[in-house]
């Protein structure tokens, strides 16, 4: 007898009910609801604490009439009120729309503007933010301060009058969008990359799958980057599993409190990047504390030098897990765990790579025409599988590009081994990672070509021992015109965000250019390197 059809899955996948994420935080306060879930300085909460207080927060959003689907942009630094509103937002079924707090007001204006916000929480340390927002989204329909401030209500003050109010959990199906991760293409223009709750739900059980197995409500994690990005996936994961999330009590990274931290709380998992590592590693405060506990240090966002590597593996032993990832893909593209992490070079290492991939996703080095090549040929990168974003928000040509047949295209070039280890190899676009942060040249150089003695410009990422990469500008003066690097500096400072500043500025008398009359960067690059104005080392597998 032959078996019964099934059911059209176009009608099974858009009907379809998940998990709202909001019900992690609810299940820790049910299970561990009087153990600490979140330490400040001094200051702890229990996880039954956060539940209410996210309560609170969502009744006092639902009254100035945020609904499923509306936008609330977060401009805060690094608190438990930030780590709260992604709770209430999701509790509603709204957006949440976290901006990295380093970004200039015109930035952040923009992307208040892109996103479609209709509400804004912000932290009372950016007055400015607040202002050139409401100026530039007349949409907006309230701001709520964290801290008293001029320009909104206080947070802390509307979870007190709404304590005991909840709003009802909204009831979501997996392509619900949850958190706009703001990301950047070629053009630097920013683009909000649509997570959604059944995305995440995917993206949380593999992050315990395959950077942190055996995570329970006895582990502890401390907070050293923005929870804005990556971190912010990651404490999810943690509250997950009713994990402790620890912050470090100012905006200021001190290496010495970070150790402090990881002793008295017995941190046993932390996320950051290469140069944090570097830093945590050759302090020596690393050596006064004790840091046993610690079972997984995950990095990310930047190539690591093999020294460095070396050099943590020694002080921490083998509990360093590294991954690649995009926004778009929240991370969830290979994996390289403790166990290939060697302290020492020999036969059957392998320096350089990023890892195997992922469980659930799948890695294809295309060509230009879309055809996979062959292992240790150079392609790009390209990946599918249940981490891969819903698309970017109201950005058809984006999308268009990013996709082929099907996978996502990461602009990133590297190639797979026999064993299905990637190496990263160069970027497509001209986009570098400094500090863990993407930048964009073309928005870096746009902002410079507004210098009224500027005439041609190009910026440049270039390999740096402590930041993994920085940006070098190379200018050309309008005809009697006279500036220099420090003025430059000068005039670019409050305009860009400090990590994108150019680390150094060369003036030349043209740029090269190509038969089209476009800016030929790659001969640029080998004139400074010819110049000796690039410096000779570089991380395994960086592109340069």
């Amino acid at each position: 007898m032959s078996s019964p059809p099934l059911p059209h899955s176009g009608v099974i996948a858009e009907s379809k009910r998940v998990m709202n994420l909001s019900h992690f935080l609810r299940q820790a306060a049910r299970r561990h609801g009087q153990e600490i879930g979140f330490v400040w300085g001094e200051r702890t909460w229990t996880w039954s604490d956060l539940d209410r207080r996210v309560d609170a927060m969502a009744a006092a959003l639902a009254a100035k009439g945020i609904r499923k689907g509306d936008r609330v942009l977060v401009q805060s630094k690094n608190c438990n009120q930030m780590f709260e509103s992604m709770f209430a937002c999701f509790r509603l079924g709204a957006v949440w729309v976290p901006t990295n707090f380093r970004q200039t007001p015109g930035e952040v204006a923009y992307l208040a503007q892109a996103s479609g916000a209709l509400g804004m929480i912000c932290h009372s340390d950016f007055p400015e933010h607040a202002k050139s927002m409401r100026e530039a989204a007349p949409d907006i329909r309230f701001v709520i301060s964290i801290g008293r401030s001029d320009f909104g209500e206080d947070y802390d003050e509307l979870v007190e009058l709404h304590t005991g109010r909840s709003a009802l959990t909204a009831a979501v199906v997996h392509d619900d969008p949850c958190w706009f991760f703001f990301t950047s293409g070629t053009t630097g223009r920013p683009k909000a990359a649509v997570l959604t709750h059944g995305q995440m739900a995917f993206v949380i059980t593999n992050h315990l799958c395959d950077l942190m197995p055996g995570t329970t409500s006895a582990d502890a994690s401390l907070v050293v980057a923005p929870l804005s990005h990556g971190a912010g996936v990651h404490q999810l994961v943690q509250v997950a599993r009713a994990a402790k999330t620890v912050l470090l009590s100012g905006e200021r990274f001190d290496v010495d409190e970070a150790w402090t931290l990881v002793e008295k709380w017995r941190i046993t998992n932390l996320f950051t990047v290469p140069t944090i590592v570097k830093l945590l590693t050759e302090h020596p405060s690393v050596d006064a504390h004790d840091h046993s506990s610690l079972r997984y240090v995950i990095y990310a966002g930047a190539p690591m030098y093999r020294e460095d590597q070396k050099h943590a593996l020694k002080k921490l032993g083998k509990v360093l897990v590294q991954y690649f990832g995009l926004g778009e893909v929240t991370g969830n593209i290979t994996v390289l765990p403790p166990a290939l992490h060697e302290p020492e070079d020999g036969p059957g290492v392998k320096v350089g790579t990023c890892g195997y991939e992922r469980t659930g996703m799948q890695v294809s080095i295309q060509d230009d025409q879309g055809r996979e090549v062959p292992p240790d040929v150079t392609g790009e990168i390209c990946v599918c599988g249940p981490a891969v974003f819903a698309g970017y928000y109201n950005n058809p040509d984006a999308n268009a590009k990013a996709f082929r047949d099907g996978w996502f295209r990461t602009g990133d070039l590297g190639h797979v081994d026999e064993e299905g280890f990637l190496y990263i190899t160069g970027r497509a676009s001209d986009m570098y990672i400094s500090g863990g942060s993407n930048v964009y040249p073309r928005e870096i150089e746009e902002k410079i070509l507004t210098h009224p003695d500027i005439a041609e410009v190009a910026v440049l990422g270039v390999p740096d021992r402590t930041w993994g990469e920085v940006g070098i500008a190379v200018c050309v003066l309008r005809s009697g015109s006279t500036l220099d690097e420090l003025e430059l500096h000068s005039w670019l400072d409050g305009k860009v965000a400090r990590y994108k500043l150019p680390k150094r500025v060369f003036f030349w008398d043209s740029l090269p250019k190509s038969a089209y009359g476009k800016i030929t960067k790659k001969i640029i690059r080998e004139e400074l390197e010819a110049k000796g104005c690039l410096p000779s080392d570089k991380p395994v597998g960086a592109s340069v």
